[in-house]
């Protein structure tokens, strides 16, 4: 397992130590690659058994991918964002489903924690929740890759969005995703942080896109799920803050370049 890790001091160690116990007992690798960190994450990562840190002096995700895939040896093997948490037993889920041999990629259901969130943000990932995908990779935080699968495009380029970007290389029938305890991603608890990953997400969507994957404009067939999964007046509700969110940062991914946006309230102390 691959962990890239930039400044993540205040979550990494409640993403390390559900895993670092099946870690040290030889069940799979777990790799966290520091990039550009000018906190306490490498020194935090390092005090939970089984975890081998690597440090980059530079602070990209795509370089850490790639670190991480030099470091490690076994297949096949996950990604993990540095503030998802996950449990050893789904871990091995995944990594069994992938084993089989009959698809090249995977990743675990996932839930969103929004216990902290505002009303807004509660309402938007309500929504989100609502609306039914084909199998992706994107959006948990976490996928996995058997070897056949990597060989397909062989490092990780510098983009933005590198589930995105995984996701389109492969058809529906070589991904899979596995039906096991969820990875629970915490969602952002102010609509300003909401807007900031939405602007990222729109952002590599578009990169992704130019860089020759599959991915496509998913705007309107969003839109219809939307509208199609509401049931009365507080499914309503959710649907008109999802569109007006999803308006607001589109128009925002196309006036901003450059930067690197991500939820810092949902790595707050709390």
């Amino acid at each position: 397992m691959i962990i890239p890790a930039y400044n993540e001091a205040t979550v990494i160690g409640r993403t390390l130590v559900p895993l670092g116990r099946a870690a040290a007992e030889g069940c799979f690798e777990l790799v966290v690659v520091c990039n550009g960190c000018t906190d306490d994450t490498a020194a935090v990562a390092r005090k939970i058994p089984g975890v081998r840190v690597v440090e980059l002096p530079e602070g990209s995700k795509p370089a850490a991918l790639n670190v991480g895939d030099r470091v490690v040896s076994l297949w096949p093997r996950l990604y993990l964002d540095a503030d998802i948490r996950i449990s050893a037993a789904a871990v091995l889920d995944v990594l069994d489903r992938l084993a089989r041999g009959d698809v090249c990629a995977a990743r675990p259901v996932f839930r969103y924690d929004f216990a902290a969130a505002d009303p807004l943000v509660r309402s938007y990932y309500r929504a989100r929740q609502r609306i039914r995908r084909e199998t992706v990779l994107w959006g948990a935080g976490v996928y996995g890759l058997a070897e056949a699968g990597h060989v397909r495009f062989g490092s990780f380029p510098d983009l933005i969005g590198d589930d995105l970007f995984v996701d389109g290389l492969f058809g529906p029938d070589e991904k899979v995703v596995v039906d096991t305890e969820p990875a629970v991603v915490t969602t952002p608890t102010d609509v300003v942080s909401l807007l900031a990953i939405l602007r990222r997400g729109q952002r590599g969507v578009v990169e992704a896109r130019t860089d020759g994957g599959r991915t496509g404009s998913t705007g309107p067939a969003t839109a219809r799920a939307v509208l199609l999964s509401i049931r009365g007046p507080g499914t309503a509700v959710d649907a008109l803050v999802y569109l007006a969110c999803g308006l607001v940062a589109r128009g925002g991914a196309r006036r901003q370049t450059g930067g690197w946006e991500r939820d810092e309230s949902s790595r707050a102390h709390r």
